[in-house]
């Protein structure tokens, strides 16, 4: 699948077979996202992977949105080391650009995946902390669920010109 292909047929993936993901898939993923750009390339990213039944399911307790971790059979948790960071404040659009290269990767290797939100929310961001025991001064940004999805979905088409501007407003 080319890039182009993967960005237009990208869709969120919320049900899950029960067969595991490989290590070797996992570990392209987890290149692609160590690929995305940061500022000032400082990489301040880190990746939780979470294979765990039973972590799995208590996560929606803390993150109501992420119920398909139920099915899931793994979750990648997306934090920065914000003492890392050679820009300050830049660590979400650093830790956003990885896990959209996550999203990008699982799709074209196969997999379903679905991006669940955990910045700015502070008791989702700080309870996901401790539940996986993440030290401080690294904050977690996102959960990504991936699997081999029950079905697919078609494409979505978003493009709309309305929102085009040029030179201006």
């Amino acid at each position: 699948m080319d890039a182009l292909q993967a960005i237009f047929t990208r869709r969120s993936i919320r049900q899950f077979k029960s067969d595991a993901v490989s290590e070797q898939d996992l570990e392209t993923i987890l290149r692609a996202a160590m690929s995305a750009p940061s500022a000032g390339n400082a990489q301040e990213w880190h990746f939780v992977c979470i294979t765990d039944r039973a972590t799995l399911a208590r996560i929606p307790a803390i993150q109501p949105h992420s119920r398909m971790l139920l099915e899931a059979p793994l979750a990648i948790l997306v934090c920065a080391e914000v003492g890392r960071e050679k820009h300050e404040g830049f660590w979400p659009q650093d830790c956003a650009a990885a896990t959209q290269n996550i999203l990008l990767a699982a799709h074209a290797l196969g997999l379903g995946a679905c991006w669940m939100g955990l910045h700015p929310r502070v008791t989702w961001r700080d309870g996901i902390a401790t539940l996986l025991g993440v030290p401080t001064g690294v904050l977690p940004l996102a959960l990504v669920a991936i699997g081999h999805p029950k079905a697919l979905k078609d494409p979505a088409e978003r493009f709309d010109p309305a929102r085009i501007h040029r030179e201006h407003w």
